[in-house]
């Protein structure tokens, strides 16, 4: 996450900056026993796009969250509005320049390892990606703020993995036709068990119906369910979300974008990360609440009421969602995939 690198900066230094050497003598290693037509990198992978531009391959960069690179015309971090007059505009130039010198200790060995194939130095670490022919964006426009600076970065749409049910043959819906809510916490261990005991609590004291996901980090039996709150470990997105009329989410960028392609209000609850930056991103789109992870189940069963009872956010969501899909559905990937992989007019 570029724009968020103080409290990443020992993960930068181990993933994104400290193996780029050996990332880099991997890709040159595979270009240089059998040809290709481009490589395909992370993009935190400054390695492997080192590689590529050593051997003069075309470089695509893969990006599955908005557009975090450190930049002069963007807020600094998402919570933050986009600019209006002098003072905004000289915040997100100040905020460029803080994120640059908090990245700089990664650049050493980023540029040693572009040293080992002749390649000038970078002036700031993110000009890696630069580089790159291209920088696809596997998010919507119409969530995130597009860099006009960047040339080389195209949004294709975000791509929906599904999750499969854990228990295909146990679960049951919960019974009646008071409004569902769905609740999907991070895949990954977030210290998030009593956040999550404290939403179906927050649940089983309302008219709703609620469906609880623990996801493979959690053990569901740690959640207690209620006669109409029903605790599993996963299920497919696909199919539940589009029949939710609220999800309440840590934010992640992969549940909140497919609860907006589906139509659906969130109530986000972020937990780190790039979280806060992408519930606040989803609230100025008035399709979310935020609250923080220490409010109480009080305050939760609050929260969920007043989206409940918003049919605007509905409306809202639906509206944006309509419009995600048609970014899904353009098949933009698979043509910036293609074009890349094209035989360059001069041939190679």
């Amino acid at each position: 996450m570029p724009h968020a690198p103080g409290c990443l900066r020992p993960g930068a230094g181990r993933l994104i900056a400290g193996p780029a050497a050996l990332f880099a003598a991997d890709i040159v290693a595979a270009l240089d026993a059998e040809p290709f037509d481009a490589v395909l990198a992370d993009g935190a992978l400054l390695g492997a796009l080192v590689g590529a531009e050593a051997r003069g391959v075309r470089a695509v960069v893969l990006l599955g969250c908005v557009y975090l690179v450190p930049s002069r015309v963007r807020p600094p971090v998402g919570r933050l509005r986009p600019a209006r007059g002098a003072w905004g505009r000289a915040r997100d130039r100040a905020g460029f320049h803080v994120s640059q010198l908090l990245w700089n200790p990664g650049l050493r060995p980023v540029n040693e390892a572009r040293a080992a194939y002749g390649l000038e130095p970078l002036q700031r670490l993110w000009d890696q990606l630069d580089h790159a022919d291209r920088m696809l964006m596997l998010t919507s426009s119409e969530f995130d703020d597009p860099p006009p600076e960047a040339p080389n970065v195209r949004y294709v749409g975000p791509v929906l993995e599904d999750f499969t049910a854990t228990d295909p043959g146990v679960f049951a819906m919960p019974p009646g036709d008071d409004p569902l809510v769905v609740v999907g916490l991070s895949t990954s261990f977030m210290d998030q068990s009593d956040l999550l005991r404290r939403i179906t609590r927050a649940l089983a004291s309302l008219p709703v119906r609620g469906i609880v996901t623990t996801g493979p980090s959690i053990d569901p039996a740690v959640v207690p369910a209620a006669p109409n709150v029903a605790v599993v470990r996963s299920l497919p997105h696909s199919a539940i979300f589009p029949q939710a009329d609220l999800v309440v989410t840590h934010a992640g960028h992969g549940t909140l974008i497919k609860a907006i392609a589906s139509g659906v209000p969130t109530l986000c609850i972020p937990l780190g990360r790039d979280q806060h930056d992408n519930a606040a991103r989803a609230a100025r789109h008035g399709v979310a609440q935020v609250l923080s992870s220490r409010a109480d189940a009080d305050t939760i069963a609050a929260a969920v009421r007043r989206m409940l009872d918003d049919p605007s956010r509905r409306a809202t969501a639906a509206a944006l969602g309509e419009r995600v899909r048609a970014e899904i559905a353009s098949g933009a990937l698979l043509a910036e995939l293609e074009g890349v992989a094209a035989p360059r007019a001069t041939g190679r």
